[in-house]
């Protein structure tokens, strides 16, 4: 197996970044690649075709993607990479424009677990859909619109000694113009191509319009938003591209939307998508309930999601033996009370399939003081009783506007989970 260049894998991982500014754009994008690589796109109303073949389909902001191989039975396993397309922001509300001190304004409401901060002074966009009255869904996306402005320090003079809070409410409502009251519905209707009366709903989310960059010494350093956890969904696409059409067993890439709020949705990990997707390709090999159960028996589903690096800065936030550094390799990510799926046997399958791909691997615990997130590994797992094991990507400033990877860990987990797909 080749390996991947490194310099043109992060190009193209920034080109990914840029045309997926939301989770729907994301979704969209990943198509619009297996559409280039000759994969046929499907409809869930429809029927949909037997034997070995490249496919996908697309739930709202969630996309999974299969390569069922030549010579699949009822028992053929599954193989599956498992992300998300989400990242935290804030929404746009129902009713999005108000004005105040001659200044028109967004109101959004938080989605997810932002850093608050991050997200002050800097030029953001609206992406997402609109929906019209008739059903029909628009891609949308405004480019530089809107921005946070931090009160200045001469207004708050205690800021820098005493802390910056931010109350959600009242300091997070965007600018996006200036003089007479505007619907800001108009302008979305426009970039849309539809009728402002039309619109009878939205999805629309706000994203950092700064172009990623590789900076520090010798580039080694990677800035950008949404890696959590677009990084994982581009990892996972390479991989997905590569698999080979008579491989033993199914390979599946699944990203989920509406990871970051807890996955429940139609299209969160927590809902039917995967299974729905997984039984209707045992049904098309003749496989009944117990033949598909029986495939799970001996499949596997590799949850890739962003994890922490140390943060030098603040090193005793971290357990103190397990030290994963960036530049190291794709995370293990483990916890003793299963907010990752992580076990001794998915550790192992893990771990050999770094190695076939000449990667390191870390193992990430967290502080038994700072209770860690979790990702829809635990939740797929419960679902579908799948072996299942955690990893991802070392960042620092998750959940921020413009979170910071190391190159080299980027091409590591393209390499790595390419191997669990081609072994």
């Amino acid at each position: 197996m080749p390996t991947l260049a490194t310099d043109a894998h992060l190009a193209d991982f920034a080109a990914f970044l840029q045309a997926s500014p939301s989770s729907f754009h994301a979704a969209a994008e990943v198509g619009r690649r297996l559409d280039e690589a000759g994969f046929d796109r499907l409809d869930e109303a429809d029927a949909w075709p037997e034997g070995p073949g490249r496919r996908y389909v697309i739930r709202d902001g969630a996309v999974i993607a299969w390569v069922e191989p030549d010579g699949a039975g009822p028992l053929t396993p599954f193989r599956i990479l498992g992300a998300h397309t989400d990242s935290p922001g804030f929404k746009l509300k129902p009713n999005p424009s108000t004005t105040a001190a001659g200044l028109l304004q967004a109101a959004v409401e938080v989605y997810g677990g932002p850093l608050l901060n991050s997200w002050l002074d800097r030029e953001l966009e609206l992406a997402g859909r609109v929906v019209t009255t008739a059903g029909e869904e628009r891609l949308v996306r405004t480019g530089p619109l809107l921005r946070i402005p931090q009160l200045a320090i001469h207004l708050d003079r205690e800021v820098s000694s005493a802390g910056l809070t931010l109350d959600k409410q009242t300091h997070m409502q965007p600018i996006w113009g200036a003089g007479a009251a505007e619907d800001l519905l108009d302008l979305l209707a426009d970039l849309a191509g539809v009728d402002r009366g039309s619109i009878a709903g939205h999805d629309l989310l706000t994203a950092d319009t700064a172009a990623p960059a590789r900076f520090g010494r010798d580039d080694v350093f990677f800035a950008a938003g949404r890696m959590d956890n677009l990084s994982s969904v581009f990892a996972g696409l390479v991989a997905l591209l590569a698999a080979p059409s008579d491989a033993p067993h199914a390979s599946i890439l699944a990203a989920f939307d509406h990871e970051e709020i807890g996955s429940g949705s139609r299209s969160g990990a927590e809902g039917p998508f995967l299974e729905d997707v997984l039984a209707r390709i045992a049904a098309g090999r003749g496989a009944d309930e117990v033949d598909r159960r029986r495939a799970f028996a001996g499949s596997v589903l590799v949850s890739a999601d962003a994890g922490h690096g140390v943060h030098p800065n603040y090193p005793d936030k971290h357990d103190p033996v397990h030290r994963p550094v960036l530049g190291g390799g794709p995370l293990l990510k483990l916890n003793a009370n299963q907010r990752y799926a992580s076990d001794a046997v998915g550790s192992a399958l893990w771990a050999e399939a770094c190695a076939r791909a000449g990667v390191g691997v870390q193992a990430f615990v967290s502080n038994n003081r700072i209770p860690c997130g979790s990702t829809i590994g635990p939740i797929a797992a419960t679902r579908l009783g799948i072996r299942t094991v955690d990893v991802g990507v070392p960042l620092l400033s998750m959940h921020s506007a413009r979170e910071l990877a190391h190159t080299a860990d980027l091409t590591a987990l393209a390499e790595a989970m390419r191997a669990v797909l081609v072994g």
